[in-house]
């Protein structure tokens, strides 16, 4: 094909068919009509296709994520591994679905995996999307804490996920604290334990008020007011059906419904604690 053909963008077909519909209908007004139509169908088509392109970037961002996380610490264990296979159960992943997350796990783990790179292509569609890269973060996070703890590693790779999709310094610790010992990240997620290689001290914490708090991404300093503005932000950005129509894999609607879950009953220990409705 010759350098000087003319090619039209494909967002602009829809406008131009329907403009030229209306106009044989309608004179000047009738393309103008016929345009504004076609406009409209241009955005819808525009959207299905961002949705399939940002869900399949998520989807391969997220397991190759989990593989160069998983192999931070230089061994891939067996809880990591259960780990993986659970997220794939919850996902309800079978057949090829299942073999290209396995790949891009695999790919993850690879010596010289480059995961700036292996994070750009959703880090590019998600960017009017922090609802859609929160919920990554808080999976990957979650993922992290499998066996109960994290190491420094782990906590240095969740640190530049974070950083790649722009999570808020308070938003990443508290995400941390959530999941793990309260109070063991400080305000921009920062792990202060030391000894390179060490499982950061915890015990049985799950379920605590601190982490209650947490989970709706705040601090005992809250103000009432403050709890039931985070809590009503929460349950509207992490509805499944919301997340899926801007990019969530479908395949994550569950774990999206678990985490609205989470909220409430957060939500409830933090009302019960501090005695209002």
């Amino acid at each position: 094909m010759s350098s000087n053909s003319f090619n039209i963008p494909r967002h602009w077909w829809g406008k131009i068919i329907g403009g030229v519909l209306g106009m044989f209908k309608g004179g000047l007004s009738g393309a103008l009509i016929g345009a504004l139509f076609g406009h409209m169908i241009d955005r819808f088509i525009a959207g299905i296709t961002g949705v399939g392109n940002t869900q399949k970037a998520f989807f391969a961002a997220l397991f190759s994520s989990l593989g160069h996380l998983s192999k931070a610490d230089g061994t891939v264990t067996d809880t990591e591994i259960r780990m993986v296979e659970s997220l794939m159960q919850r996902m309800q992943i079978s057949g090829e679905d299942r073999q290209r997350a396995i790949r891009h796990f695999n790919q993850g783990k690879e010596t010289g995996f480059d995961l700036d790179a292996a994070l750009l292509p959703f880090v590019q569609l998600s960017v009017v999307r922090q609802d859609l890269r929160q919920m990554f973060m808080e999976i990957l996070v979650e993922a992290a804490f499998s066996s109960g703890t994290i190491t420094q590693e782990e906590h240095a790779v969740l640190l530049r996920v974070a950083r790649a999709l722009r999570i808020p310094g308070h938003l990443f610790s508290a995400m941390l604290n959530a999941r793990g010992p309260a109070g063991n990240y400080g305000p921009q997620g920062s792990y202060r334990q030391s000894g390179g290689g060490r499982r950061a001290a915890g015990g049985n914490t799950r379920g605590t008020i601190d982490q209650a708090y947490a989970k709706l991404g705040l601090n005992r300093k809250a103000t009432d007011s403050e709890i039931k503005r985070a809590y009503r932000k929460l349950v509207s950005q992490y509805h499944p059906d919301k997340l899926v129509s801007r990019g969530l894999p479908e395949e994550m609607m569950e774990i999206a419904k678990t985490r609205v879950r989470e909220i409430n009953t957060a939500y409830d220990q933090v009302k019960q604690a501090r005695g209002f409705k």
